[in-house]
């Protein structure tokens, strides 16, 4: 049975795929539907085989053709005051309330939809989707998807559409960024006795505060040409949460947690993170002064090229002709098209719903974009036939 674009997302929301959960389920739903279609895929588990990307192919089996790009997981939804169901789909006045209808399983199902339709089409091009896991913290389940893509030998695309929600609009750069999760290890003491310890806390604050005068200081600074159509318009360094220490009269053992650089285009990671791991050196030969055991961890959990803007891109301009739109669109949050276009593909982001309604308690995308986005899909695939 061939399930429309909304069932087959109330299919992909049934499944609550939060980045520290399993996807295999919605996996196996996706591997099972398309063969079912009779469309072949390609399962990539990760390192322990808890989760798994998958990717296919339909039409000629030659190079040139489109991929459609999208993740399988979700954030968490704990803490949120939602008022229906966040892992079921739910109609009210005009939108369609789940868990991942935005971000991005709506787009999801409509990638998976247009390879059923394309294939009972006489494709000239093929058309390919490409599911991964973990974007949400990181990005970090597309890159082996990719480079096994490439050594499996599947026709190798032109064009990929990654379908972040956009409101259908052409994206055509986004900031890149690394990630390290933090461990300041102290040495503890009565904290009347202070000077004799080393407080985790205390330190971890003086590289917080370091990251916060970075960000003043790059506020500050001239605008790269570049740069200057980002919401800002240079890189920031953001932690997100902390924890650690025992009790207040005791200097803290431990403090951990995660610091983020959102990187313009303009500016190297390479050298962002040389310039981060030396600050990281010198706050940890004060704590190795005071006491050898003590001192810092950082772990990078993660690391996403920014998407660059392409002279005569092949994906801007079949997005732009599809979509119809012509403004110039840049983001600061990242997506996968970085990666993609790192590995010599055309990349551009186009995707249905507002990135505003993404990781929301109540999170939508309204009727009228989910439609928007079939009619992107319809256009492709007859596309594809000429």
């Amino acid at each position: 049975m061939t399930l429309s674009a909304r069932a087959l997302m109330d299919h992909l929301v049934s499944f609550p795929t939060i980045s520290t959960e399993s996807n295999l389920k919605l996996i196996e739903f996706v591997e099972e539907y398309l063969n079912s279609q009779g469309i072949e895929t390609q399962r990539v588990p990760n390192s322990d085989g808890t989760k798994a990307a998958v990717y296919a192919h339909v039409g000629p089996q030659i190079d040139g053709g489109v991929v459609l790009s999208g993740h399988t997981d979700v954030v968490p939804v704990e803490g949120q005051n939602w008022t229906s169901d966040p892992f079921a789909v739910t109609e009210r006045q005009g939108r369609l309330y789940g868990r991942g209808t935005c971000d991005m399983k709506g787009f999801d199902a409509l990638a998976i939809w247009a390879m059923c339709h394309a294939n009972k089409q006489e494709l000239k091009r093929p058309l390919q989707i490409a599911l991964s896991y973990d974007e949400e913290i990181g990005c970090t389940g597309a890159p082996p998807m990719i480079e096994h893509m490439i050594a499996m030998g599947m026709p190798r695309a032109d064009t990929v559409i990654v379908g972040e929600p956009s409101m259908m609009k052409v994206v055509t750069g986004h900031k890149g960024g690394i990630g390290y999760h933090m461990h300041f290890r102290g040495f503890e003491v009565h904290s009347s006795l202070l000077h004799t310890g080393v407080s985790a806390i205390m330190m971890a604050a003086k590289l917080i505060e370091w990251a916060n005068q970075v960000n003043a200081q790059n506020a500050a600074k001239p605008v790269a040409k570049v740069d200057s159509d980002f919401v800002p318009p240079y890189t920031t360094l953001h932690v997100g949460t902390i924890n650690g220490g025992t009790a207040h009269n005791i200097t803290a053992k431990d403090c951990h947690f995660d610091l983020t650089f959102r990187v313009v285009p303009g500016e190297s990671i390479t050298l962002w993170r040389a310039r981060f791991l030396e600050k990281v050196a010198e706050l940890d030969a004060q704590m190795k002064a005071i006491h050898p055991d003590a001192g810092i961890t950082a772990e990078e959990l993660f690391q996403l090229p920014g998407l660059a803007p392409e002279k005569d891109g092949k994906a801007e301009s079949l997005a732009r002709q599809l979509s119809g739109a012509n403004g110039q669109e840049v983001v600061s949050y990242g997506t996968e098209a970085g990666h993609f276009q790192a590995r010599g593909y055309s990349a551009a982001v186009c995707g249905p719903g507002n990135i505003a309604q993404a990781h929301q308690a109540d999170e939508y995308i309204s009727v009228d974009q989910f439609a928007q986005g079939e009619a992107f899909m319809k256009a492709l695939v007859e596309r594809l036939t000429v």
